[in-house]
């Protein structure tokens, strides 16, 4: 019997333009938790994909528990005991959570599906995980928090007993990281083996036996956890060595560029406001923080800001300009960048040209059309300033189309086109989802670079370092509201835990302070 429950022995995976994999070996033991690290665009998504038979690689060979195995397709995966979480989910939207669940798994008589009998196992599944679903829920209505549950159970419902988890934590809460990681140790002791692709070191501290390292598609080395630290793991994988720190100067802050009254935004979800009489104001030279657990109405409030979606009352004022019945276009015209939360829905047209992407907000600009028709060449030199300058990767270049790429390399995509348009506001949403601890680095001094410019930015992000190292200002939002004012400088992320759990008010502690 071999040591390894999974063995993939030199694969080599080309696309058009790019070996996304070169000769790599990977090996899963039985019970443990192997981390999965890489750049973004460093072949990680596309060894799993190979595992999980979505793609067939040029050479090499997948063995479990010693013997050489071919896997075609998912089934193939999904009979051997494999099963995958992709990064960006695979779920019918609007079908509830126990359709997607049972889904291409159903039990049926005589065309008959047996749908109690799958609920009763779905829920003993839920109770036993602790991986709490509304199972009549519709899937495009709860957080994305909970649509990755839905994905866990998807696999625990078939059985499998090698779990792929790609990119797992990229869109959750510090909260729901903490009972994922709870969730996998759980796994591991019951015998199952998960591999865990991430870019997040102190998760892979936190929870993995091993750690793979990939470069540029090729295998750098495997080296256990316990015996390695983060800066080995960020060496590793970049290298180079990388700064967690970030050296922000002091500088006075201008004039108002932003002013938000009194803005109320209506839910889609229940009859309450998602924002409530939201007020502040964002300066030039200076990086406010919008900070708070997923679903208290920052998405809600970004969403009016940036003209997505009606606010029922308030007022929104750019450089004392009012914005506030402006549409989208108008207001990206009048200085607003917007690198949004959902890179797929509102970033990217992924069908398109990465060098068309690039121009969404200036293809009517002069540089960029003549009479009407779009100066491709012009086009194409600019996309290329902007690949090489922020190290987006693609296979092909400005003429890669948009979904083929990584989800890392779509964002630097976004993050490039929006802050190089030297708007006078930038509305950074979660702009490092998805990240390596390189580009992380690079896009944060071009976020700082923005303030510096006397440009204003407003940050809106889960990651509390983020918000601890960037922020000359942070705004807790509880429950649609502002609860809290703080200075990165004077605060602690234990205090700020505390206001965004809606455990405290400023107003309350000023209450209580006067009497």
């Amino acid at each position: 019997m071999s040591d390894y429950v999974i063995e993939m022995l030199h694969i080599t995976k080309i696309f058009p333009g790019i070996k996304a994999n070169d000769d790599v070996t990977l090996q899963l033991k039985k019970g443990e938790i192997h981390a999965l690290l890489g750049e973004n665009g460093a072949g990680k998504s596309t060894l799993m994909s190979v595992l999980f038979g979505l793609y067939q690689p040029e050479s090499g060979e997948i063995r479990k528990d010693g013997k050489k195995v071919e896997i075609n397709n998912p089934n193939d995966a999904n009979a051997l005991g494999i099963g995958m979480v992709h990064q960006h989910f695979k779920l019918v939207e609007v079908f509830s959570v126990l359709d997607n669940i049972i889904l291409g798994a159903e039990d049926s008589t005589m065309g008959v599906l047996k749908k109690k009998k799958a609920r009763e196992k779905v829920e003993a599944l839920s109770k036993k995980y602790n991986l709490k679903v509304d199972l009549d829920a519709i899937v495009e209505d709860i957080s994305v928090g909970m649509q990755q549950r839905v994905e866990i159970l998807k696999m625990l419902y078939r059985d499998n007993d090698i779990l792929i988890l790609d990119e797992p934590t990229a869109v959750l809460t510090p909260q729901e990281i903490d009972e994922l990681m709870e969730i996998m140790r759980g796994f591991a002791r019951e015998g199952k083996s998960i591999l865990f692709i991430t870019h997040k070191l102190n998760e892979i501290m936190a929870v993995a036996d091993r750690c793979t390292v990939l470069r540029k598609g090729k295998y750098v080395g495997t080296v256990e956890t316990k015996n390695t630290t983060k800066e080995e793991l960020s060496k590793m994988m970049v290298g180079r060595d990388v700064s967690f720190t970030v050296d922000k100067k002091d500088i006075a802050v201008g004039s108002v560029v932003l002013e938000v009254r009194d803005v109320t935004v209506p839910s889609k979800r229940h009859k309450k406001d998602a924002v409530k009489n939201v007020s502040f104001e964002v300066r030039a030279g200076e990086i406010v923080c919008l900070a708070g657990i997923e679903g208290n109405g920052q998405t809600e409030f970004v969403s009016a800001l940036t003209g997505l979606e009606p606010m029922t009352k308030g007022r929104i004022r750019l450089n004392g300009k009012d914005i506030t019945h402006f549409s989208i276009r108008d207001r990206a015209k009048a200085g607003v960048s917007h690198i949004p939360e959902d890179r797929h829905k509102h970033g990217l047209v992924l069908d398109y040209t990465l060098e068309d992407n690039m121009v969404l907000q200036r293809y009517w600009e002069p540089a960029f059309q003549d009479g009407g028709f779009i100066k491709r060449r012009e086009v194409r030199r600019y996309a290329e300033k902007l690949i090489d300058q922020y190290d987006v990767r693609s296979g092909q270049g400005p003429v890669t189309i948009a979904r083929s790429m990584s989800g890392g390399n779509q964002q630097k995509a976004i993050v490039a086109r929006e802050i190089d348009r030297g708007t006078d506001l930038l509305v950074a949403v979660q702009p490092t989802r998805g990240l390596d601890v390189g580009a992380i680095e690079y896009i944060h001094n071009q976020i700082l670079s923005v303030r510096d410019s006397r440009k204003a930015v407003l940050l809106v992000s889960l990651e509390l370092e983020e918000v601890m190292n960037l922020s000359d200002r942070i705004l807790v939002m509880y429950e649609g509201e502002i609860v809290g004012e703080f200075d990165p400088k004077t605060t602690t992320v234990e205090e700020l835990g505390l206001y965004m759990a809606g455990a405290r008010k400023q107003s309350e502690v000023a209450q209580y302070d006067g009497e």
